[in-house]
């Protein structure tokens, strides 16, 4: 595979796994509460541990697209 190949890869590695990201956020929004019951009974852990849980879960996801997805995609626009 040449760059821009590699390019292409990767700038639809950031597109799929953003849409992942928002449509995980969206789920959440609408399905909150069955999903935080079945967390609970699962984990047993209480709302505000779980609400730590789901924000470190979007934030770390955010930072993984970032760094393994979006920055190797700049990285090779800006060479090739």
């Amino acid at each position: 595979m040449d760059m821009q190949q590699w390019a292409e890869f990767f700038g639809w590695c950031t597109v799929i796994n953003a849409a992942f990201l928002i449509l995980a956020w969206l789920i959440m929004q609408v399905f909150a509460e069955p999903i935080k019951a079945l967390h609970r009974r699962m984990f047993t852990l209480d709302d505000e541990t779980l609400q730590c849980v789901y924000f470190k879960f979007f934030g770390y996801y955010k930072l993984a697209i970032y760094v393994f997805n979006l920055a190797p995609y700049i990285a090779l626009k800006i060479m090739v």
